[in-house]
């Protein structure tokens, strides 16, 4: 069965002109028990013609902290470095710095609003600058991972015609690389220490940049960002979110799942290109008031992570079922996470082993939530409700999930949209996650589609074709396996290390998370009748399945 969302409260994002909706009467049954009904219903009312998160939101915020209707003493965002480096940011100070950025943007850069700009920076301060800057000038940002070869970018600033991109001094070699095949790129702004020829440098800019900004006037259907998804059957695609869709939409996001308040401190892993970002470290956040939690960590360090939830009074924390299990595989019992009260997973399905090793060792339960980059969350269990162990709890409003019996390849039907995923729904109305109707994998919270993967693999002068499908793994749920049909050059090369050449070339030509950590050569792939190859055959295999 395949999870359908009901179009007349959601509508496709995958078009400029029909961004979520939300209304107050598609809510009417529903009544968490973290929330009173009458406040649910509040949740969504006729929406304004005009909205700006920035504006709308993150102002308001800072009024009232300037008011003394907001403690002061909780920052909007507070980021720790890896030297211990603190930087602490009330909605004032955010007000002000994202101001000034916004001119760096308008002024410095010359962009205007629905320029396109690609942003792709690691956890630093000036990633929140820059992307509240983009909504004050109406600015489409596109965040992107660090993880990034220099094809990824070429593609996506191609696909996009982006007009800028902001980087770091790591990156900004990788486009240089390819900016002579992009036309539409005009500017390179760059967050660093130091400088490169071609570059402006957004420090020295943001210093000089005048603090004053009028945010610009924007429709709530206009579109406000975009998001490249992971590719599964061709390239990565875009989806775009209006200034309501994540602004608005991401209401009960923060107040369902999250359980949040402005004395609330969230904590989320997840990297700045991926939605999930969004979700924990902006706008449900934000909306309701609470702190941003955040380090700069690189990669992941599970102890890193346990002394953070000791040290600092994090109230709630949101990893992927990854980070659980290699969190599980310390000695909790000797830290103590005096502040945190509420933990969420999301991004694949959290196994109930983790689940209850976890409340063991903590005594704090992990709320699952699902959504996917063309929505919002889409079903979660919420604070108060009765966690069942692999469920991922109930719709969200403002949706209507329901389960379709029938197998259809179209993305839409009637007033449906169909997110792809199959699953089931049980008597108490809690929807279980079985699997992908397509192919993609899911690794360590990342979506990797096996096309790009595939395309790297038979670049390499030793593979004649190669599928690739999702294969178990004990750590990170499900890794990346790749099946490969030599040439006649390399069958005699030694496997193993023709196996580790095979990963290296992709981890350089890709995304070095996409690449296969197992390798199998084979003599022949399982194929249709028209020719194309079976990689269900291939996943089923893998994981036991007849």
């Amino acid at each position: 069965m395949k999870f359908l969302l009901k179009l007349q409260i959601f509508n496709s994002i995958w078009t400029p002109k029909s961004p979520c909706r939300f209304f107050s009467k598609h809510c009417r049954g529903f009544a968490p028990q973290n929330i009173s009904g009458n406040e649910s219903l509040s949740l969504y009312k006729e929406l304004p013609e005009h909205f700006n998160f920035a504006n709308d939101i993150l102002d308001k915020w800072s009024q009232m902290e300037k008011n003394g209707e907001r403690a002061s003493s909780i920052p909007a965002l507070w980021w720790v470095g890896d030297q211990g480096n603190e930087v602490r940011w009330g909605f004032e100070e955010l007000g002000f710095l994202s101001r000034k950025a916004a001119n760096v943007l308008s002024d410095a850069c010359g962009l205007k609003k629905e320029d396109r700009v690609i942003v792709i920076l690691p956890r630093i301060p000036e990633w929140w600058l820059i992307t509240v800057g983009c909504m004050r000038t109406g600015i489409i940002y596109i965040p992107a991972t660090t993880q990034l070869t220099a094809n990824d970018i070429l593609y996506r600033l191609q696909a996009s015609k982006a007009k800028c991109i902001i980087t770091n001094d790591i990156l900004a070699p990788a486009v240089d690389s390819v900016v002579s095949k992009c036309q539409f790129l005009k500017t390179r702004l760059m967050v660093s220490e130091g400088s490169r020829d071609g570059w402006l440098d957004f420090k020295e800019l943001l210093k000089a940049a005048r603090g004053d900004h009028d945010t610009v006037k924007t429709k709530s259907q206009e579109a406000m960002t975009i998001y490249f998804t992971s590719g599964t059957t061709g390239y990565p695609k875009m989806v775009e979110h209006s200034h309501r869709s994540f602004g608005i939409g991401m209401t009960s996001t923060g107040r369902l799942w999250f359980d949040l308040n402005p004395s609330d401190i969230l904590w989320g892993l997840s990297d700045p290109g991926w939605v999930k970002f969004a979700y924990g470290s902006l706008f449900s956040t934000w909306i309701h008031g609470a702190c941003i939690f955040t380090h700069s960590m690189l990669q992941f360090e599970a102890t890193t992570v346990l002394n953070c939830l000791s040290r600092f009074p994090i109230t709630s924390f949101c990893g992927t079922p990854t980070a659980y299990r290699m969190l599980v595989q310390h000695d909790l019992t000797s830290y103590k996470f005096k502040s945190l009260k509420h933990c969420l997973s999301g991004g694949e399905p959290l196994n109930p082993e983790v689940m209850e090793r976890w409340k063991s060792k903590t005594g704090i339960d992990i709320y699952e939530g699902y959504g996917q980059t063309e929505t919002v969350l889409i079903c979660a269990v919420f604070k108060g409700m009765k966690i069942k162990p692999g469920a991922m709890g109930k719709a969200a409003p403002p949706y209507d999930v329901q389960d379709d019996p029938e197998k259809t390849a179209a993305s839409e039907r009637g007033d449906f949209y169909i997110t792809g995923d199959r699953g089931f729904v049980d008597e108490d109305g809690y929807f279980w996650f079985v699997g992908r109707a397509d192919d993609i994998i899911l690794s360590s919270g990342y979506r990797i589609g096996p096309f790009e993967v595939e395309n790297a693999l038979i670049e390499h002068p030793a593979v004649t074709e190669a599928a690739v499908v999702s294969s178990p793994d004990p750590i990170r749920g499900e890794v990346v396996k790749a099946f490969v049909i030599l040439s006649p050059d390399f069958a005699s090369h030694d496997p193993e290390k023709l196996t580790k050449e095979l990963q290296e070339h992709v981890k350089k030509v890709t995304a070095p998370y996409k690449y296969p950590r197992k390798v199998e050569f084979v003599q022949q792939l399982p194929r249709t009748i028209s020719g194309k190859i079976r990689r269900k055959e291939l996943r089923n295999k893998e994981w036991g399945r007849t």
